[in-house]
């Protein structure tokens, strides 16, 4: 570690922008090389939209692994890279990048946090993922209280009066799972057509048919309550007539927006908002820098997890180019590579 100016400097040979699913699992990787990890991210934990979208959603893709929560994954990758030590850097945005005279690059967040590697890696998702946010005065008051954009904990709803409000996946996901833990649930869509599942549509129909939950056709023009806990929501109905509906929490699931950030200023040769690599090794339009995961893009690219998992480890065997110019690369495998064994403590 070094010292510019007033700011710490963290030398090390790769730094891994993004700490979701891909990024988690280019640690392991990179440490079967040998290679060191320092990882930013500009979420306040790690496990990307796993951990931030669907903590409890189960995914069904990952080989072996029939079924898992968002959450499980990331524990899962997070015991797996324990063995080489990653170090994370959270609630930070990577901001700065210049290439130094030797030939390194020097990166910089958002909270002057310096870092000097042969190697970057961009494994981002899809850039910084922001919810759609209500678009009401005032609605900042309510968030985290009960006003929510994604569900971290179910239990947080339970026994509350909760309005789910939207008509995709994630708005009738949630109020399927939901619905038995709250007191009252009531799903509230502009219009009477829905961009989610059909048999998600059809489970949520037959639910408000026996009563066990409520559909509102309308939009939301409101929010009313005191300090940060909302007691209703005014809604605008399909008549034009405004309606108050009793609620102490509310959901709202617009989308998201994708915001690359400083990441759109670094010249990677972006084609629409995704960064363009080749596919031997997932290098970008600038030597040393890498992406993989949902943020890049090349001729049959599949936005699935499993395939990021097959963009790190290729890319890797690249990267370890980089940090080791005079050593060469023999490749082993964990089962049967004593020298893995010991890396990964199981010798």
């Amino acid at each position: 570690m070094g010292e510019v100016g007033a700011r710490l400097v963290i030398e090390t040979d790769m730094v891994i922008i993004g700490a979701g699913p891909v990024g988690l699992f280019t640690v392991f990787e990179a440490g079967l090389l040998g290679l060191r990890c320092h990882l930013v991210d500009n979420l306040d934990k790690v496990g990307g939209q796993c951990a931030e979208l669907y903590p409890e959603k189960p995914i069904y893709d990952i080989p072996a692994i029939p079924s898992c929560t968002g959450q499980e994954l990331v524990d899962n990758l997070m015991r797996q890279a324990e063995p080489f030590g990653p170090q994370f850097h959270l609630g930070q945005q990577a901001e700065k990048l210049v290439r130094l005279e030797d030939g390194r690059f020097e990166l910089t967040t958002s909270e002057g946090q310096v870092f000097r590697a042969p190697v970057v890696v961009v494994a981002a998702g899809a850039g910084s993922f922001v919810p759609r946010k209500l678009p009401l005065p005032g609605a900042d008051a309510f968030e985290g209280t009960s006003l929510f954009y994604a569900v971290r904990r179910m239990e947080t709803f339970r026994g509350r009066d909760l309005i789910v409000a939207g008509g995709g996946d994630s708005a009738l996901d949630w109020a399927l799972n939901l619905h038995p833990l709250a007191k009252s649930l009531t799903l509230v869509h502009r219009r009477d057509e829905f961009r989610a599942a059909p048999d998600s549509v059809q489970k949520m129909r037959e639910l408000v048919a026996s009563g066990a939950m409520k559909l509102v056709i309308g939009q939301i023009t409101g929010l009313e309550g005191e300090g940060p806990m909302l007691s209703a929501v005014a809604i605008k109905d399909a008549a034009g007539e405004v309606v108050s509906l009793p609620a102490n929490a509310l959901l709202a699931f617009y989308g998201l927006k994708m915001e690359l950030g400083p990441l759109a200023s670094w010249g990677l040769g972006l084609e629409r908002n995704l960064i363009k690599v080749e596919t031997e090794a997932f290098e970008t339009s600038e030597p040393g820098i890498f992406a993989i995961g949902d943020i890049i893009t090349y001729p049959g690219k599949l936005k699935l997890i499993l395939s990021g998992f097959h963009e790190a480890a290729l890319m890797c065997q690249k990267a370890f180019k980089y940090c080791h110019p005079d050593e060469k690369l023999v490749f082993r495998y964990t089962t049967s590579s004593t020298d893995l064994h010991k890396k990964l403590g199981v010798a």
